[in-house]
């Protein structure tokens, strides 16, 4: 009987293990490039004086969402996190220089 129950808790050990590693590669090739794209234009049509933009890979955050942290212009850190439509949800910038908004793009987020 203890054996039978050392299987069992090995199984499902096992099979836990095997579901978490398939939920970190959550994400196909395409979807990244189309996450990636929608990041960056957001930020060129949205924000002003974005001379360069860097993009760590999307990894799923506790709450479910794709994430994307970056960098602006090689010193100003952010955090993107995306709808399951690939749509801005939220910016978390992290840095007192980010560039402003575009006068005209905040009452109302401009195409992207």
């Amino acid at each position: 009987m203890k054996k039978l129950l050392i299987i069992l808790f090995i199984m499902l050990l096992l099979a836990v293990c095997k579901v978490n590693s398939e939920q970190e590669n959550e994400y196909d090739q395409q979807t990244i490039q189309n996450a990636k794209a929608n990041v960056e234009s957001y930020l060129v049509n949205n924000y002003t004086n974005i001379n360069n933009i860097q993009l760590d890979e999307p990894y799923q955050a506790p709450m479910g969402s794709m994430t994307i942290d970056g960098t602006v212009n090689e010193t100003e850190n952010f955090s993107i996190s995306l709808n399951s439509d690939l749509t801005i949800g939220s910016l978390a910038i992290q840095s007192d220089n980010f560039p402003e908004e575009k006068d005209e793009c905040k009452e109302k987020t401009c195409d992207y």
